[in-house]
C-alpha cells in the first residue's frame, strides 16, 4: 500500500546523541569503578529494556536499585542535551518528505515534556503534526504509548512507515502492524541490526532512497 505517513523515532534517529550518552554513562561507570564504554562497545551492547542494558555493562542491583543510576544518567543527559545536535541531514530529510506531502510524527522513549521542548529548541517542531513521548524518565513503555498514539490517528497502519535506529523500534513497529526502516547511525550498530533484519540503511540521508517509500499522491 502507498505510504503517506512517517513516524520518526527521535534519539539516535534524528537527534545525534550517541556520543553524549556514552560520555554520560562513563561518568556513572567511573564513579562505581566499572569499565568504561567505547562508542563501538556501547553500540554493540545497548538495548531495551534499558534496565537490562545497565546490568550488562556492570551495574549490580543487589548493591543499588536501578532507579539510582537511571536518575543520575538522566540528570547528566539533560545537562548536556541543549548542546546536542541533530544529525547534519536531519532537517533536509524532514523537508524532503514535507515537500512530498507526507504526514510526519515523532514517537520517542524520551519523556514527553522534554521531547516537546527539545524539538522546539531545534526549530523543527513545525514538521510534525503531533509528537508523543513516555511519561517517566526510565525509557519504558514505548510500545503501549505508541499503540495509543497510532490509534488516535485513526489511520490505516499500512499507510505508515516507522523509522528508528534500534531493534526495539522494529519491535514497536511490528507490534502495531507498521512497516519499518532502521538507520544504522544511532544507538545500535549495523551488525546488531542486521542480525534481525535487512531493512537497514547506513545513514539518515539514505532514507530518501529506500525503495519501499513510495511518493504519495499530493492533494
Amino acid at each position: 500500500m502507498r505510504k503517506n505517513t512517517i513516524i520518526w523515532d527521535w534519539n539516535g534517529t534524528l537527534l545525534n546523541d550517541v556520543e553524549m550518552c556514552v560520555a554520560c554513562m562513563n561518568v556513572l561507570l567511573e564513579k562505581r569503578n566499572l569499565p568504561r564504554l567505547t562508542t563501538e562497545k556501547y553500540r554493540n551492547v545497548f538495548g531495551f529494556p534499558v534496565k537490562d542494558y545497565y546490568e550488562k555493562i556492570g551495574f549490580d542491583y543487589s548493591r543499588e536499585d536501578f532507579e539510582v543510576p537511571a536518575k543520575e544518567f538522566m540528570d547528566l543527559y539533560h545537562k548536556f542535551l541543549p548542546v546536542t545536535k541533530l544529525f547534519p541531514c536531519a532537517e533536509e530529510v524532514l523537508e524532503h518528505f514535507k515537500r512530498k506531502g507526507f504526514r510526519q510524527f515523532v514517537v520517542s522513549a524520551m519523556e514527553h515534556d522534554s521531547l516537546v521542548k527539545t524539538l522546539k529548541e531545534r526549530k523543527i517542531d513545525s514538521y510534525f503534526e503531533a509528537v508523543s513521548g513516555i511519561d517517566n524518565i526510565y525509557a519504558g513503555g514505548k510500545t503501549e504509548m505508541a499503540r495509543g498514539f497510532v490509534a488516535r490517528l485513526g489511520q490505516d497502519p499500512k499507510e505508515m512507515l516507522f523509522i528508528g535506529d534500534t531493534l526495539h523500534d522494529r519491535e514497536v513497529a511490528q507490534a502495531l502492524g507498521i512497516d519499518y526502516l532502521l538507520v544504522a547511525a544511532g544507538h545500535q550498530s549495523k551488525e546488531v541490526l542486521l542480525k534481525k533484519t535487512a531493512r537497514v540503511v547506513k545513514k539518515l540521508s539514505n532514507v530518501r532512497d529506500w525503495p519501499d517509500i513510495i511518493e504519495p499522491v499530493l492533494p
